[in-house]
């Protein structure tokens, strides 16, 4: 357990602010904005964050500014989330971590070019609510229990953590159902991804079936995604990547199709054969 949080004063950053977010879940402590003490980074109940020049999870010091200059890439947020265990499922699960990790290590510039986007394009990214947090944790010393800052921060830390630990625990439920169909239409090979209605699956299984589809490695390969929907016996068919080769409009005079989206990326079928459900995705295939 620890008491406190003792984090850089001046000016705030995403990192310093997330990675205090992050420990406030389970640590509802007072952050004090101020230099740490010799005694703050030998006391293992106090977290230091984006200062003090160590890094020793052991006495809960974070701080990544004495790394080398070529360093890959870490802030006191890629700290703290390897201290809790859940850092490479942060960075599969979370793509802005990436870009908060070049952002804090390598500035604008840097990081602009990384994305291959110039810096006025990077300045449009840009939100109020961002702004608007940071400026709010930057104009006072100390963030008690109660406060609003505090509290926005322990709930955007509260969901970022949960967000990362039940979509890990959702994915390996869905990995042991799916199955990936290999179809042919017009002379062409695809593939499509079919999660099967079970009563063991977790709610919104749905919504991990792209991230599967990266974990198996096939991104270029499979085109649809195929599976139970939730309003009824029957299975949502939708294009991964929105592909534009599918086009599920198609199937909109099918008896057993009763939803297509005019601009073609989903259709639902009543039916729960699997194979009229490879029927159905062949046929919306664009010769």
């Amino acid at each position: 357990m620890i008491s406190s949080i003792v984090t850089h004063p001046g000016g705030a950053h995403k990192d310093d602010l997330l990675a205090s977010a992050v420990l406030l879940k389970d640590h509802p402590v007072p952050i004090f904005r101020r230099d740490p003490t010799e005694a703050d980074l030998f006391d293992p109940q106090v977290a230091v964050l984006d200062v003090g020049g160590q890094y020793d999870s052991n006495r809960m010091n974070f701080d990544h500014h004495q790394f080398p200059r070529e360093h890959v890439p870490t802030c006191a947020l890629s700290l703290v989330l390897k201290h809790l265990e859940i850092y490479e499922d942060a960075r599969e699960f979370c793509p802005w971590l990436e870009v908060a990790e070049w952002f804090d290590c390598r500035g604008p510039k840097d990081t602009a070019e990384w994305l291959e986007i110039d810096l006025e394009t990077l300045g449009k990214l840009n939100s109020p609510l961002d702004i608007t947090l940071m400026k709010n944790f930057a104009t006072q010393s100390e963030h008690l229990p109660g406060e609003p800052i505090w509290e926005v921060m322990r709930m955007i830390g509260t969901d970022l953590v949960e967000f990362i630990t039940h979509l890990r625990s959702r994915l390996d439920q869905v990995a042991q159902c799916t199955d990936v169909w290999e179809l042919e239409a017009h002379g062409t090979k695809f593939k499509a991804l079919f999660l099967p209605h079970s009563e063991s699956l977790p709610e919104d299984a749905n919504g991990v079936l792209g991230y599967q589809v990266k974990a198996l490695g096939l991104e270029e390969e499979i085109l649809a995604l195929i599976y139970p929907d939730r309003r009824g016996r029957g299975y949502g068919m939708r294009r991964f990547n929105d592909d534009p080769r599918l086009d599920f409009s198609l199937l909109e005079k099918e008896e057993d199709v009763h939803f297509t989206h005019a601009r073609g990326f989903i259709a639902k079928s009543s039916s729960v054969d699997v194979e009229r459900l490879k029927d159905l995705v062949m046929q919306a295939w664009l010769s």
